[in-house]
């Protein structure tokens, strides 16, 4: 019974007769026979417990034979010998310290979704992960495997360029990580991943320049490893720049295919102009007129589009024109709205009188804002019953009015208004008061007026005595000379 244990772990072929001589000379001689001796004459003495053992081997074998064509069929019974490692189903490749497999899915769960890499290898991956809806039964996917789960004896993997959490050993250069951030300093900011401090300088938190990186404290960031200092106090260097960038390609792809004009979409307002608003729609920035901003005017500079919008604010807008080939979206807001003239026409009709607030005062006029996103104009000529020289003679900007509806036109939205129709006229002067007046004026005695008298004058005198001489030299002759 001794020598069972060795005789169960091999095979056949190597399992030696009990009765077998242990002598070199008696071995041969016993199991080579005589070349006169007949092959009936043979040694058969351990045949029979021979046979009984191997019967027990090839049980075994047999049963594990039936389990490798169960799982592979193409092996064959003639693996058992030497067995072959099961090919992989795609490549392993290592990028930035993990490794890159290729699988097939083989079940979607409501949770995870499960990859076959190969005979007994099975990944699973969150499905949280697929933004858009997960790949089907069947499909071949690319993974990034991050660890193996030795009590459930399945891979757990993630999708490449999925955020992780990182681990000190396994950070490497390229890697994509999530960072807290804590503080902030003159070049940027600072955060921390894997128990270790890291920086991200300013001019990769974001596309644009930002000019308060405060409101990032405290905030959770998706972020590449740029830089590993793993001596000392081990300083890590992140970006957001190129992730950024590679998100926003990615939306204008799709937005290439799906944009048209009228579509109304969300975006984020990521810079003030003095013309209006660029508004990221998902990858692409477009443009939000001032004309476009409000059915109210609003004019020319940053200080009068900031009253409506403001960095980072989520808006709506429609799209109104769409240019790829020139590269540009322009963008409504007012047409979202309800358009401020349809509903102020029950209230703003000719002869009416209105309050409202002076927005802005010109050369010409003034405008007066009646009611919200309703402006009307009151000319230069309307505001006094005098002649006024300049409208900021008679109101001041952000005045409350009073004012009278001379004309109002919803198509073409003009609107007329006046202030001096509601104040009394002055009253009218008589005629011979106003002569009287006139002439006073006229006769104000002026030393210019001194002097022309006696120009005046002198060229009188001077001319009648040219005529007289004239009448009375007349030919030569005398008034008595002149004959009827």
């Amino acid at each position: 019974m001794t020598d069972q244990p060795q005789i169960a772990n091999q095979t056949p072929d190597q399992i030696p007769a009990r009765d077998a001589p242990q002598d070199a000379g008696q071995a041969s001689a016993a199991s080579t026979p005589a070349p006169d001796a007949p092959k009936a004459d043979a040694p058969k003495a351990a045949a029979p417990e021979k046979v009984e053992l191997s019967a027990e081997i090839n049980a075994e074998i047999e049963a594990a034979m039936a389990d490798l064509e169960a799982e592979s069929p193409d092996l064959g019974k003639g693996a058992l010998a030497a067995p072959a490692k099961a090919a992989l189903r795609g490549p392993r490749v290592v990028e930035a310290g993990r490794e890159h497999r290729s699988g097939k899915v083989v079940s979607v769960g409501p949770s995870d979704v499960f990859i076959e890499f190969g005979p007994k290898e099975l990944g699973v991956v969150d499905r949280q992960q697929f933004k858009e809806e997960p790949p089907a039964a069947g499909s071949e996917i690319e993974v990034v495997v991050n660890r193996f789960d030795n009590e459930e004896s399945i891979y757990v993997c993630s999708l490449p360029g999925t955020v992780q959490k990182a681990d000190w050993e396994m950070l490497q250069v390229g890697q994509v990580v999530e960072a807290r951030v804590t503080g902030m300093n003159k070049g940027g900011l600072d955060l921390e991943v894997a128990g270790h401090r890291a920086f991200l300088p300013a001019s990769q938190v974001s596309l644009d320049r930002i000019e308060d990186l405060s409101v990032f404290v405290g905030e959770k960031l998706t972020c590449e490893v740029q830089k590993i200092e793993r001596a000392g106090r081990g300083n890590i260097v992140l970006s957001r720049r190129d992730l950024l960038k590679k998100e926003r390609e990615e939306s204008a792809g799709k937005l290439r295919e799906t944009l048209q004009e009228g579509d109304t979409v969300e975006g984020i307002v990521r810079r003030i102009a003095p013309f209006g608003a660029f508004v990221d729609v998902g990858g692409v920035d477009g443009l939000v007129h001032i004309s476009d901003l409000a059915h109210d005017r609003v004019h020319m500079g940053e200080k009068h589009v900031e009253k409506y919008l403001s960095v980072g604010q989520k808006i709506k807008t429609q799209v109104l024109k769409v240019d790829w080939d020139a590269g540009r979206i322009s963008l409504g807001m007012k047409q979202l709205q309800a358009d401020p003239f349809e509903q102020a026409a029950s209230d703003v009709v000719e002869g009416a009188e209105l309050s409202g607030r002076v927005t802005k005062i010109l050369e010409f006029g003034c405008f007066i804002e009646v009611s919200a996103g309703v402006e009307g104009l009151c000319h230069i000529s309307e505001l006094e019953w005098r002649r006024v020289g300049h409208p900021s003679e008679v109101v001041k900007e952000d005045e409350v009015v009073r004012c009278k509806v001379l004309s109002f036109d919803k198509a073409a939205r003009k609107l007329s208004l006046s202030i001096k129709a509601l104040k009394e006229a002055p009253k009218q002067q008589r005629g011979n008061d106003r002569n009287a007046q006139v002439a006073e004026e006229i006769l104000k005695e002026t030393p210019e007026l001194r002097r022309m008298r006696e120009k005046a004058k002198a060229k009188t005198k001077g001319g009648a005595k040219s005529g007289l001489g004239d009448l009375g030299g007349f030919g030569g002759m005398g008034l008595g000379d002149l004959k009827l």
